[in-house]
């Protein structure tokens, strides 16, 4: 069982649930889960969602980047049960198949930018000026790190779509230059402090982590947001290269739709715990349902890639909730 601060506590009733009491059975079961940080508020009233139903198991969850949480367990060999991203690639380039065997993709996202009241030209701030505002030496922003958190290497997609969309040659480039490494932090949601203390004018940040927060964002044209699967043809133009498999090593990331993934580790240590907690999440009254007041929209049903043969790679109790794309 987790205990939460004020800032936590804030995003759960924003997401407009109750929570259930602390169960009084004594729990008999561990379930680790590492989860990308955005997740965290969902995960949170997911946990204790759960621990009600199921007394007996004790939900220990671990939120960094996506790819540290990857790499904790492919490199530090660490246990784990679940495993989160925010964007399914992880799983896929960093985890199968040597750690994991399945990956469901069961909710999407788009990059909005955070700003406050007393941020910079918040007042002029337009979804045609943006780039020009936070271009301006006086201003600060920052964006996470794109060799640990996928939001840092989606902020810079943004970046790099809106050079395309607004016809502005050279501008991802220079709005780089500009912005110090020190607004570079290991996860999106640490931003968060920065803007409210007003060492940053604006912060790239997920849609759902504003909600939760209740920070202030402007919404971007959805040829550049990557919040729209519709518009992959132009998002794929835009590329990041990342921290590879291994140490040293490189990948290359190009850009999609936002979708996040989860799978249980091949080697669970609480397997039965995991799938339990697996078909909570997936269900449309469970997970599925508290994600969406969380403002993090589910995809319903969830789905795996590959079509019937990856779909028969999950827990039998799990199949009837997830649907085969191909």
């Amino acid at each position: 069982m987790r205990f939460f601060g004020k800032k936590m506590a804030a995003g759960m009733l924003l997401c407009g649930l109750l929570l259930p009491g602390p169960a009084a059975a004594a729990a008999q079961s561990k379930l680790i889960i590492f989860h990308a940080g955005s997740l965290s508020v969902p995960m949170a009233l997911i946990e204790k969602a759960f621990e009600a139903r199921h007394p007996g198991i004790d939900v220990q969850r671990e939120a960094a980047g996506s790819q540290k949480c990857a790499r904790k367990i492919s490199e530090l060999k660490l246990p784990c049960d679940i495993m989160a991203a925010a964007d399914y690639q992880v799983i896929d380039k960093l985890l199968v198949p040597d750690y994991a065997t399945w990956n469901i993709h069961f909710a999407s996202n788009r990059m909005v930018l955070c700003y406050t009241d007393q941020s910079a030209d918040a007042g002029r701030l337009t979804a045609n000026n943006w780039y020009d505002i936070i271009d301006r030496p006086e201003v600060s922003w920052g964006h996470a790190d794109p060799n640990i958190d996928p939001c840092g290497y989606r902020s810079l997609m943004v970046l790099q779509l809106a050079e395309i969309y607004y016809e502005k040659p050279g501008l991802a480039r220079r709005l780089v230059a500009h912005r110090p490494l020190r607004n570079v932090r290991p996860k999106s949601v640490e931003l968060i402090s920065l803007l409210e203390t007003g060492n940053l004018d604006y912060a790239w940040e997920y849609r759902s982590v504003a909600i939760q927060h209740n920070l202030r964002y402007l919404e971007l044209p959805a040829p550049i947001n990557l919040g729209d699967y519709r518009y992959d043809a132009e998002y794929h133009k835009a590329k990041v290269e990342v921290s590879g498999k291994k140490p040293g090593r490189k990948m290359t990331i190009y850009g999609k739709s936002i979708t996040y993934g989860i799978t249980i580790i091949k080697n669970a240590p609480h397997r039965p715990a995991a799938e339990a907690f697996m078909a909570f999440l997936l269900a449309p009254d469970g997970g599925l349902e508290i994600l969406k007041k969380c403002g993090q929209p589910p995809l319903v049903p969830p789905r795996v890639a590959g079509g019937r043969t990856e779909l028969e790679k999950l827990p039998p109790q799990l199949r009837d909730l997830v649907k085969s794309i191909p």
